[in-house]
């Protein structure tokens, strides 16, 4: 049995040992980066698309939660160009607020838009919808898990 870490909003986890890496995902974004050569996967899961400087640098927000788990990956032996990603999430869960409504599609651009700069592929995902979703990565195989979630959990505040 694989060792378990269950990350939450703004964290960020690369596996130095196989590993099942679990989050639970409404309108956030949780990409999963795996390099094919050196077999290690990491995951982050951010809340917002965008850090507007102000207040401190958090991984809460797609355009720094993506670069920082490409460095770490680096920091662990990967190449870009052996990287390939997963991203899931995004989901429309807050049915009465259209502001955010667009939140979950304004997380899975930004996730597209940054692999894309740094030349990552996308190999799956599975974003937008209704519905929340669990995740879990098996870390050296790039396996990724889904499990929909009723989105009564996540409607209210």
């Amino acid at each position: 049995m694989l060792p378990r870490k269950f990350i939450h909003v703004g964290e960020i986890f690369v596996a130095n040992e196989p590993t099942e890496i679990v989050t639970v995902l409404g309108s956030c974004v949780g990409v999963c980066i795996y390099d094919r050569f050196e077999m290690i996967g990491g995951m982050n899961h951010y809340l917002l698309p965008l850090w507007n400087g102000n207040g401190l640098e958090s991984p809460k927000y797609g355009n720094i939660a993506i670069p920082k788990l490409i460095e770490q990956m680096e920091r662990r032996g990967c190449l870009k160009r052996n990287l390939e990603a997963k991203i899931f999430g995004g989901a429309n869960i807050h049915k009465t607020n259209s502001e955010g409504q667009m939140i979950g599609k304004k997380n899975i651009m930004i996730a597209k838009q940054i692999l894309a700069e740094y030349h990552i592929p996308i190999k799956a995902e599975d974003t937008g919808g209704n519905n929340g979703r669990r995740i879990m990565m098996i870390s050296d195989v790039n396996k990724v898990m889904l499990k929909y979630t009723k989105n009564e959990m996540f409607d209210g505040n």
